[in-house]
């Protein structure tokens, strides 16, 4: 790229002598010609009455001769330099002078340098190198008139360039460029020079070198300006210049402004070095400097992206700092938010330059330089040119790029925003006075709440262009993770797009995020019958199944348990095991589901309730124990007036329903019997009373149902087995022992326990006497074996009571049992309870019960264990009884002992705590019998070690 870089201008021509050497101070110019003569020349508007200064630049006006010096030299002056710091102007010719400025005096001249090709002098140091033939020479200023010379090396051959680098030296020999140390005189090669151009060393400002190669110009380093000067002889740099001067002319090449040469390249599509030449702008003008970048990012951009490259022209956005709507408003395809006030594109044009920056714009390029929004292009060109593009997939991926680059920092401001609203919302709520009623506390705070955020409103449209370009460009799971995380997205916008697009999976994480929880189940359950029918148009194909519903109820039974509950009736009866799982993780109370359930589902309660007491047994309430068992037995007793309606009912006869009822009067007990019995029919369900009979502590009630009812007597034995096993977990074990007393007493009196059954029944049934009976005290037969077996047993006057609430006395009680006819007394069954519960039955009150006429032989597997048992309890009693008595004896013999221990106090006695005689005092005796002690100083100690013992140091210690 070529643009105008420098202005020349010629200062001065017609020189009337042949320049040789050129040098420039201040405004000045001194040209030193091939006869020796020195010639200045100052601007043609100069003032010689204004004081001299060097810091005056190079003027941009002729130039017109001010003094000739000849026979400033004696030979054709070869160079010339100034020494700005020093005030000096170094000359070449027959040697090298120096001369003081402004008057030109010579004060120093070296004479070594006689016959020297050309020099380098650093003027920061203040040291002079010449090349003499094959030597070079280091000479340093001491500060006043004279030079000292410092060192001299010897070289290849002879020096053509030569410049200082550092504290060492670049020559140029013969085609190439070596490095001359000036401290050991080593010279190391640095690369050729090439074959057609001679070696040439030009020192920059900055303390760098070129060095000439060869004269084509390769990258990086490209052609910036052809400046058309012939026959150019010297070419030095001045103050804001070069100074070009031929045989008898000089030229000043003048740098254009570089706000100058940034219109130029930007007009030109040159951006990239425009950009580079906007970083060379002063510092001073930063803002203006910021504001020049943005618009060339900006309408490199535009370039880039008109161009397809649409990566690049995202970055060039990205780098401008331009806002979102501005690059979004390219994209057609993308849908912002209507809700939200979006600002138009804003007009992106240069800033104002400097008329002296702009002045030596080409009027075209300042008539093109202004960046126009797409909004004010012609809707012709701008539709027909990019629609296709802003449709094409790789726009889109690059748009995601930049919106990803962009989001961090605008997310991060919305979400400070908003932290900052809540905190002061807060703030504004403590300071509310509390006499205040709610409605005026609700308008006060009403009133703190933001209703715009630009940081907010900015990420809403971000957020809402990224979903739209995720799934645009096929990263759904990419849109979905957005979607869960912490997002602004619009969700009228993204809801229309979505549901256009059928991306339903991104429809829901949008509805879940923003709490819309009513709307994201329906759809699923939209979607699940849709599934079902084959309906569905999903973006994957995806299978919707009740399990969805399932686990997102799971993320809001904290929230909204009424929802949850709602939504569940949707897959309970598909899904019972997981939905009440998710009842019981949920937290939900069993209450509320079970009310729920009762009101809006009753087929599923009883399922629920049993799935919940298998899960969880100890979580289940009584209140709802008692309601599962009110289900169950509604259906049994349906069951039962149906079998009875058909004539065909059996006691014996087993539905799942009467299982599941029996199972759980059996199981649980938070159920309540009184109301449950009120309900059971007079003639039939036995068993079922006779279990909560049982529960009410109606034993011999219970056991009379077992016996004469449902005629099972192993039913009326495990009932006495699960009584007495219970009764052995209690304070009172010994009020549940008699139980198989009660069994024995309803197997020997048939007739008379019917009668009592009966009669019971109809009070505990009535509402006005629920009652419990009382079986009263029995007492012992006169019979021998009756007699022997309480002496056995140890009991003279028995007296047994089956409990606390189902003992009592009979009817027909007396001194003497009532002991019906042999022939209808159960006597099989009561001889085989005796001998397979003999150890868990008082034998005295057993054979007090039975009738006279059993026989002893009969008896023997009752009787048989009972006195074994017996016998060897009475054996090791009495070998415990001999043990304890020995125990005694010990104990009291070393009691004795103890007693008639003598201590003897004699005079020398003396006390182990304070070391005095014991005397008349009275004293105490350690436990081993020889430590006396004055009673007083034990006393004492015994006192201060419980004062050290509760001391709060010793407790920190």
């Amino acid at each position: 790229m070529v643009h105008t870089a420098y202005d020349s201008f010629e200062l001065l021509s017609n020189c009337p002598k042949k320049i040789e050497a050129v040098a420039s101070h201040g405004t000045k110019i001194f040209l030193g010609c091939s006869d020796g003569s020195l010639l200045i020349y100052v601007p043609e508007s100069s003032d010689g009455d204004r004081p001299y200064s060097d810091q005056s630049e190079t003027q941009k006006e002729p130039y017109v001769l001010e003094k000739t010096l000849n026979g400033f030299s004696k030979r054709p002056i070869v160079a010339m330099e100034v020494s700005r710091s020093r005030e000096l102007l170094l000359s070449l010719s027959e040697s090298i002078a120096f001369h003081r400025i402004p008057n030109l005096e010579t004060i120093a001249v070296i004479t070594k340098a006689k016959g020297a090709n050309l020099f380098s002098w650093d003027d920061r140091r203040g040291f002079l190198c010449f090349a003499r033939q094959k030597r070079v020479c280091i000479f340093r200023h001491d500060g006043g008139r004279g030079f000292v010379e410092v060192k001299e090396y010897g070289v290849p051959d002879i020096v053509k360039s030569m410049s200082w680098c550092g504290e060492n030296i670049c020559i140029g020999i013969r085609r190439e460029y070596m490095i001359l140390n000036t401290t050991s005189g080593s010279l190391s090669e640095v690369f050729p020079s090439g074959r057609i151009a001679p070696p040439l060393v030009v020192s920059l400002p900055s303390g760098e070198l070129i060095l000439g190669k060869i004269r084509s110009l390769r990258a990086p380093y490209t052609l910036v300006q052809t400046v058309v000067l012939r026959n150019v002889h010297h070419l030095i740099q001045s103050n804001g210049s070069l100074i070009a001067a031929q045989d008898n002319s000089v030229y000043a090449l003048f740098p254009v402004p570089i706000g100058a040469q940034i219109v130029q390249l930007t007009a030109s599509g040159n951006f990239e070095e425009a950009l580079a030449l906007c970083k060379l702008l002063p510092p001073e003008d930063s803002n203006l400097r910021a504001a020049r970048e943005s618009s060339i990012h900006i309408r490199y951009g535009h370039y880039l992206f008109d161009n397809e490259s649409y990566e690049e022209a995202m970055e060039q956005f990205f780098a401008s700092q331009v806002d979102v709507t501005y690059v979004l408003s390219l994209y057609n395809s993308i849908v912002l938010p209507k809700s939200l006030s979006i600002p138009e594109p804003e007009k992106i044009a240069d800033f104002a330059w400097d008329s002296s920056y702009l002045s030596r714009a080409s009027s075209d390029a300042s008539d093109d330089n202004d960046l126009l929004s797409p909004s004010q292009l012609t809707e012709s060109d701008r539709n027909a040119a990019i629609d296709a593009k802003k449709l094409s997939y790789n726009g889109l991926m690059a748009l995601v790029k930049y919106l990803q680059k962009r989001r961090y920092t605008i997310i991060e401001r919305a979400t400070a925003e908003g932290t900052e609203e809540i905190v002061s919302d807060a703030v504004a709520n403590n300071n509310i006075s509390y006499n205040l009623n709610r409605s005026k506390i609700s308008s006060k705070v009403r009133g703190n709440v933001h209703v715009g955020s630009g940081s907010r409103e900015m990420a809403t449209i971000l957020d809402t262009a990224l979903i739209q370009a995720l799934i645009l460009t096929g990263q759904l799971s990419a849109a979905l993770e957005l979607l869960k995380g912490i997002n602004y997205c619009d969700v009228k916008t993204c809801e229309e797009f979505l549901q256009q697009g059928n991306y339903y999976t991104a429809l829901i994480e949008l509805y879940k995020y923003n709490g819309m929880h009513r709307e994201a189940l329906n759809l699923i359950n939209k979607l699940i019958q849709e599934s079902k029918s084959d309906q569905l148009q999903s973006e994957n194909s995806q299978t919707f199944g009740p399990e969805m519903i399932i686990e997102y109820l799971k993320l809001i039974c904290n929230t909204d348990p009424m929802l949850v509950l709602e939504f569940s009736m949707l897959v309970l009866e598909s899904c019972p095991t997981q939905t009440i799982e998710l009842f019981l993780s949920g937290n939900i109370p069993a209450d509320l589901v079970n009310s729920y359930l009762k009101q809006h589902a009753p087929s599923m309660q009883g399922r629920y309730l049993e799935l919940m007491l298998a899960m969880n047994e100890n979580g289940i309430s009584g209140n709802l124990q008692n309601e599962m068992v009110q289900i169950y037995l509604s259906e049994v007793l349906e069951w039962y007036a149906d079998l009875v309606r058909k004539q065909n009912w059996d006691e014996k006869a087993y539905s799942p329903s009467r299982k599941k009822l029996l199972s759980a009067l059996e199981s649980i007990s938070g159920y309540n019997p009184e109301a449950l019995l009120k309900r059971l029919p007079a003639d039939g369900l036995y068993e079922e009373r006779a279990i909560l009979l049982g529960k009410m502590n109606h034993h011999q009630l219970a056991l009379s149902l077992y016996v004469h009812k449902l005629h099972v007597p192993e039913l009326a034995l495990a009932y006495c087995d699960r009584v007495y096993e219970a009764g052995q977990r209690q304070p009172h074990s010994e009020l549940y022992n008699n139980i198989y007393l009660t069994l024995l007493q309803i197997y020997i009196n048939p007739q008379r326990t019917t009668k009592e059954f009966e009669k019971n029944i109809k009070n505990l049934v009535s509402p006005k006497n629920v009652g419990l009976q009382k079986v009263g005290p029995m007492k012992p037969k006169g019979s021998r074996v009756g007699k022997k077996i309480a002496e056995i047993e140890g009991a003279e006057e028995i007296r047994f009571s089956l409990s606390g609430t189902d003992s009592g006395r009979s009817d027909g009680d007396g001194d003497e049992p009532i002991v019906e006819e042999t022939s209808s007394i159960m006597i099989d069954e009561v001889l085989d309870m005796l001998s397979r519960r003999w150890d868990r039955i008082n034998g005295a009150q057993a054979l007090n019960l039975l009738p006279r006429e059993t026989k002893l032989q009969n008896l023997l597997p009752f009787l048989e264990p009972l006195l074994k048992k017996t016998s060897e309890a009475h054996r090791n009693f009495s070998v415990i009884r001999s043990l304890r008595y020995n125990e005694n004896l010990q104990v009291k013999d070393e009691l004795y002992k103890l007693r008639r221990t003598v201590v003897k106090i004699s005079s020398d006695s003396m006390c182990s705590l304070c070391n005095k005689k014991i005397g008349t005092s009275v004293f105490a005796v350690y436990p081993n019998g020889k430590t006396l002690v004055h009673f007083v100083c034990f006393r004492d100690s015994q006192n201060i070690r419980a004062v050290v013992k509760n001391s709060p140091l010793r407790k920190r210690g």
